[in-house]
């Protein structure tokens, strides 16, 4: 694909970004969450229930996006991006789907699971947006389209595996009302501040498209998918490992000496994190170059100087996410939002000021400032009457 046609792509993605951080996603954090309580409390079946209603709820939510965006865009004269649209949010529901699975099937400790799909999930996703890129053109609707076939099959899997770790004779009790409750209290703080996290997320794409070019944002994209993403699905690979041991050792987070032992081990993986974040970094400043001339094209080469600094944003990011995890273990979602909503909205304004500055290299560097700016406030949340996350407890 050109650089226009990935840039395109990127900024579908922001649309299935969005189902990801307001719906799907803090659903999937709440599910994981209580999944550990509902086994010892001997409820698997009332939490089960309680899951399924919310995803079809989450799922109507989405079906009316869908209509809404459609309409809009039909109504501007952007019919060209009906199609693109309804495949990323598509692909986001489906994706959603398969994160809510694996968040279960973790909780259950079944990470062999979870391993097999989250690689079969990539392969997928490549080899069905090149099939249809090669049946229909190099178009970035086919390529979204490929990803929705791709996350649909990975969900039908998912959905098989599930059923054999599930009991099937497992029925709903009294208290599945009450594990709805506990669940979407736990995740609609993070829906809330999702929304901006959102705008964070997307705002790097969408700046550089309205000071610069859809050129300069497929250079970006491929610059992120080399940086930043790689950063991302590493800690969310440790993430997946972590999240049951977070949660299980937390139990319901009424016991303090459970508590200490879980601060105890995010204060070690948080600086592991920070160490292993340094060692790339500084590899990267040596060998960014021949990087992007193993794998993309030449044309995207301009903008490897900058890998270093988008590796070190997405380093310091995981760090700070790992404290987030422990703040989630204690129950301290509404805790969060403050943070969140603010370095979301100092993140957007670094964004668009480093983009209408120094285009690409400006994001690059608002990137570091954001990650740089969540770690700290997430260090002093736990700080903050909860845990000292970097010293002694």
């Amino acid at each position: 694909m050109s650089p226009e046609a990935y840039g395109e792509l990127a900024l579908g993605m922001t649309v299935a970004a969005l189902v990801n951080q307001i719906i799907l996603g803090p659903l999937s954090n709440g599910v994981t969450r209580y999944y550990a309580p509902a086994v010892e409390q001997s409820d698997i079946g009332g939490y089960l229930y309680a899951v399924r209603r919310l995803v079809v709820l989450a799922t109507a939510v989405i079906i009316l996006l869908v209509f809404l965006l459609s309409a809009g865009l039909l109504t501007a004269g952007y019919i060209t991006y009906i199609g693109i649209t309804i495949a990323a949010l598509v692909f986001a529901a489906l994706s959603g789907y398969n994160a809510i699975l694996s968040g279960i099937q973790n909780a259950a400790r079944q990470r062999s699971t979870v391993a097999l799909h989250q690689g079969l999930e990539s392969w997928a996703r490549f080899l069905g947006a090149a099939g249809l890129i090669v049946w229909l053109g190099a178009s970035s609707a086919a390529a979204m389209a490929g990803y929705a076939i791709a996350a649909m099959l990975v969900f039908v899997s998912q959905s098989f595996f599930l059923r054999k770790i599930i009991s099937t004779g497992a029925h709903a009790s009294r208290q599945a009302a009450n594990w709805q409750e506990k669940i979407f209290a736990f995740s609609w703080p993070i829906s809330v501040f999702g929304m901006f996290t959102w705008l964070q997320l997307v705002s790097d794409r969408w700046a550089l498209k309205l000071f610069t070019t859809t050129h300069e944002v497929g250079l970006y994209a491929v610059l992120f998918q080399l940086g930043y993403y790689p950063m991302a699905m590493a800690s969310g690979m440790v993430m997946q490992l972590l999240v049951p041991i977070f949660y299980q050792r937390a139990g319901d987070a009424s016991d303090q000496t459970r508590n200490a032992n879980v601060l105890s081990l995010s204060t070690r993986i948080t600086w592991l994190t920070l160490g292993l974040t340094g060692t790339v970094f500084l590899a990267a400043l040596l060998l960014h170059e021949q990087v992007f001339r193993l794998i993309v094209a030449s044309e995207y080469v301009s903008v490897s100087p900058l890998l270093p600094w988008i590796l070190l944003s997405g380093g310091i990011f995981a760090a700070g996410q790992t404290i987030a995890l422990y703040l989630q273990s204690q129950m301290k979602t509404r805790l969060m939002m403050t943070a969140k909503i603010a370095t979301a909205l100092m993140g957007l304004l670094f964004n668009f000021v480093g983009a209408y500055w120094y285009g690409t290299a400006g994001i690059a560097a608002a990137s570091v400032l954001f990650s740089i700016s969540y770690f700290l406030w997430m260090v002093a949340l736990s700080n903050s009457g909860v845990g000292n996350i970097l010293g002694e407890h």
